[in-house]
């Protein structure tokens, strides 16, 4: 039988990165003796996304003595302490293996800090494959991204497959472009109206594996 593929977001679809950040900010700004108020600054600094440049940028600013690569070691290791992935996903990620899905990760970042979240949040077990942009320079909403992501579940774009993400426009239109079905997490947000939608929304992960699980019943059942 044919192996359905999907690939899944990881921050802010099977962790919650904003709030794992708000708690980093915190600490950081205590363990560094920083005043209060910067710690909105610095949240926003990594809010988008984090490299170890980001880290030269905010010692500068505030003229840590700690060098940069030391800064960057410990926001690793500090995430990786902070993240987790709700039960319910973990189970799902094994529930979706065991129904005969390929489940892959598909994340922009560094490759140092996402596969520490990835192992720190026990997903790495329970994924067929993982691409990370920095891994070779290839960012979503590039098509080339969802390529080699399904290359790493041992499969093709060709095949068909879906997409799980929580960005309008890095995860569901690039998925899209890439010609993945599309099912996208909401988080309370509200969809940009001039967009074109996804093919499914949902509030959460788990409901995008519960999503997922019907369909694959429904795919062994008009293929046997």
């Amino acid at each position: 039988m044919h192996r359905l593929l999907v690939l899944f977001d990881l921050d802010n679809t099977l962790v919650d990165r904003q709030g794992t950040l708000a708690d980093w900010a915190a600490e950081f700004t205590t363990r560094h003796g920083l005043e209060d108020k910067e710690q909105a600054h610095i949240l926003r600094m990594v809010a988008d996304r984090a490299y170890p440049s980001t880290f030269d940028t905010i010692r500068t600013r505030y003229w840590l003595p700690t060098p940069t690569a030391e800064l960057w070691r410990a926001y690793c290791a500090d995430i990786a302490d902070l993240v987790s992935c709700p039960p319910e996903v973990l189970d799902g990620l094994d529930e979706l293996r065991a129904a005969g899905w390929r489940v892959g990760v598909a994340t922009n970042g560094a490759v140092d800090i996402q596969h520490a979240k990835l192992r720190a949040a026990s997903i790495s077990e329970r994924v067929d494959g993982v691409f990370v942009s920095g891994e070779a320079d290839a960012r979503k909403p590039q098509t080339r991204h969802f390529a080699l992501a399904a290359a790493r579940c041992g499969t093709m774009l060709g095949d068909g497959g879906w997409m799980v993400g929580d960005n309008p426009v890095n995860d569901i239109g690039g998925a899209r472009a890439a010609g993945l079905r599309t099912v996208w997490v909401s988080n309370s947000s509200s969809w940009p109206p001039d967009d074109p939608g996804p093919d499914h929304v949902v509030p959460h992960a788990r409901a995008a594996i519960d999503l997922l699980l019907l369909h694959s019943a429904d795919h062994v059942r008009t293929t046997v």
